[in-house]
């Protein structure tokens, strides 16, 4: 899933990119994807693009004076820039992966796609970037929150530390893939309990998501779009490398597998070399 690092990139080639173009033309593939209707797609068309930017994973496209093209790309989904499309004719309804399609006045343009069967792409066009839920609802970004609200927010929500660092009413911006990178440099298990962190625990938990997420921004930005899932995946030390070697310490990297998701995490950096019960309800003492 696209988390704060790889929307900011998508942010940033799109203010170098496409900023300053005018729609041709806004095109829909999948209805399911669009979930607004007022105003029409077809508002869009002779509209320059006028920002780029977003609220913690939401690619927000700011384009005219008062209009908003939020994009939550979910688990599998992807914006592919196009410097020029093979057809010009419109898309048609079930074009394979992709969902919508902007052409813009030069040629150019982008496609939002999403691969698999489980379509959780959500594109909204509105007045108000508040006007979509999720971005209605979401906490303080994971690089502008200070670190007295980061342990109030931490704090304010019971549970395992690894839920409530990807839960985006708590903080914008932190998906599965990082938090278990910010967890691991934070030398602490993903299934410890909020409550019981020290100042010195929170401290160090601060540090790390500051330092993780403004590294693979800095990582991020400036690549093509086409480039950035490999720069993500280059960079990970725990996350999606079960089985490899921790770069730390050369402990093995172990997971835990949920219904629809794992974490990954070094028994010797995060949880003093006992290993996680691979089930939520670990009876692991932490």
């Amino acid at each position: 899933m696209p988390e704060l690092p790889e929307v900011e990139a998508l942010a940033a080639y799109l203010r170098e990119r496409a900023v300053g173009r005018a729609v041709q033309r806004f095109e829909v593939a999948s209805f399911s994807a669009l979930k607004t209707y007022d105003p029409a797609p077809t508002a869009l068309t002779g509209m320059p693009l006028t920002t780029a930017g977003r609220h913690g994973k939401f690619l927000d496209v700011g384009l005219g004076d008062d209009l908003h093209l939020i994009v939550h790309l979910a688990r599998a989904g992807w914006l592919h820039y196009r410097d020029s499309f093979k057809s010009p004719a419109p898309l048609k309804p079930g074009s394979g992966p992709i969902a919508v399609r902007v052409r813009l006045d030069d040629g150019s343009g982008f496609d939002l796609t999403e691969a698999g069967t489980q379509k959780s792409l959500a594109v909204y066009l509105v007045r108000d970037p508040a006007e979509v839920p999720g971005v209605a609802r979401l906490g303080p970004d994971a690089l502008a929150v200070s670190r007295d609200e980061f342990a109030e927010r931490i704090r304010g929500r019971n549970g395992q530390i690894k839920g409530v660092l990807v839960d985006q009413e708590a903080l914008a911006g932190i998906g599965n893939a990082y938090s278990d990178e910010i967890l691991h440099a934070a030398k602490l298990s993903p299934f410890a309990l909020t409550g019981k962190l020290t100042d010195e625990q929170i401290d160090a938990l601060y540090a790390a998501m500051r330092e993780i997420e403004t590294d693979a921004v800095e990582r991020s930005v400036g690549q093509k779009a086409a480039e950035l899932k490999g720069e993500k995946r280059a960079g990970m030390r725990v996350h999606a490398r079960t089985g490899l070697p921790c770069p730390v310490c050369g402990d093995t990297v172990r997971e835990v597998s949920f219904a629809d998701k794992s974490l990954q995490y070094c028994a010797t950096c995060q949880t003093g070399g006992k290993p996680l019960a691979d089930r939520r309800l670990s009876k692991l003492v932490r």
